[in-house]
């Protein structure tokens, strides 16, 4: 009888650390654990909530989603994203809208492949609650050009394709770490023009996040976590435009083991999420 109980408080132990296992902590810049909530009442005091993702992680898309439902009716909100360009704002409009179908908005604005199980729940979200989304990224074509022939390219845009860019000409700082450590990286292929090209995605969308934002309401933008990492990036742009703004950001990254953050990753945002580095990938 007693070897019996033994083994049955063993599969006990057994099945209730198998059903504790998680796949994400958050942790505070600090490295301290923060909870779901504190991440939720920091971004309800807050102007701006920059969430940075990986953009192929289940984890962090799922969420994204969940934390704007739970911010949802906290705070009026709007919404934007790196994933949706400027220049395609007339047809995500017609989409919420319900003016065009999602056939046709896949065949009308420029989505990325993971469209359909990482970000359409969250313009479907936007669409169902009628809250704004805007679509705040450069042009694609546009950040190549500066990547190749640097900001001067962007000169000779038509005055109707400026009006989808960051008002010139744009503010660069090259000894950022971000941005200086890209230069380094790429050496001398493209190192000089690839941070300048990062940079215009970079002020852009702070530019269209400042614009659309509104008085008492909370922007929730998401974007790579490496466009809003340490503080730098859109978030180095919107305090150019407004020293006072409340910005809350959020960093993801991946671990073996979750249950300390790593000191490479410390100072990274405001919250960090450290998600199981076996976590499914979307693509």
């Amino acid at each position: 009888m007693k070897s019996f109980f033994l083994i049955l408080m063993s599969s006990v132990f057994l099945f209730t650390s198998a059903q504790n296992k998680q796949s994400y902590k958050i942790y505070d810049q600090n490295g301290k654990i923060a909870s779901y909530n504190d991440v939720i009442n920091s971004s309800q005091k807050a102007d701006m909530l920059l969430f940075g993702e990986y953009h192929d992680n289940s984890v962090a898309h799922w969420l994204e989603l969940e934390i704007t439902k739970d911010l949802f009716g906290k705070k009026l909100l709007v919404l934007g994203a790196e994933m949706l360009e400027a220049d395609n704002q007339k047809q995500v409009n017609q989409y919420l809208n319900g003016e065009i179908n999602q056939k046709k908005l896949d065949s009308t604005a420029r989505l990325w492949p993971n469209y359909k199980t990482d970000y359409k729940p969250l313009v479907d979200f936007a669409k169902e609650n009628k809250i704004d989304f805007i679509a705040t990224n450069i042009p694609r074509r546009f950040a190549s050009l500066v990547f190749k022939n640097g900001f001067e390219a962007l000169e000779k845009l038509s005055d109707e394709e400026k009006i989808w860019i960051a008002p010139l000409p744009i503010l660069y700082d090259a000894t950022l770490p971000g941005y200086a450590k890209m230069a380094q990286e790429m050496g001398g292929h493209g190192g000089e023009n690839l941070p300048k090209a990062q940079a215009s995605k970079d002020a852009t969308m702070a530019y269209f996040i400042n614009k659309y934002r509104k008085e008492n309401s909370l922007f929730i933008h998401y974007n790579g976590s490496y466009h809003s990492d340490n503080f730098e990036g859109i978030n180095w742009y919107l305090k150019q435009q407004n020293p006072t703004l409340k910005i809350v950001t959020i960093a993801t990254v991946s671990q073996n083991n979750i249950s300390k953050l790593e000191s490479e990753y410390l100072g990274k945002a405001n919250f960090i999420i450290v998600i199981d580095e076996d976590a499914t990938k979307t693509y």
